[in-house]
């Protein structure tokens, strides 16, 4: 008994922890755990490691390499083309030469 609760002790010394509880998608777990694993960490660790930088930094920093789709590559392509064509609004430092522009362009 009196080894149970020095052990007890211990655990609670040296594992001084909060558990957070999330509710996330399964695939997105799963995603991540094999993120994590492939890194050689566990989720815990990852999530732990960004919750430091969380406090340290104050600051929150999201990155997306993600590809445009073909939509919106076609409407960039449009755009580039209005702008050079002359055919895109300039740009404004007040809304009165906005709405005087506006006017004109009728």
């Amino acid at each position: 008994m009196l080894l149970d609760i020095y052990i007890h002790k211990i655990y609670n010394f040296c594992m001084n922890t909060a558990v957070i509880n999330i509710k996330t998608q399964p695939e997105v777990k799963t995603k991540a755990e094999k993120i994590a694993s492939e890194l050689g960490i566990s989720l815990s660790s990852l999530i732990n490691t960004y919750l430091k930088r969380l406090v340290r930094t104050q600051r929150v920093t999201f990155s997306v390499n993600e590809e445009p789709s073909e939509y919106l590559k076609r409407v960039m392509r449009q755009a580039d083309k209005d702008l050079k064509a002359g055919k895109a609004s300039p740009g404004f430092d007040n809304a009165k030469d906005a709405i005087a522009w506006l006017h004109r362009s009728r």
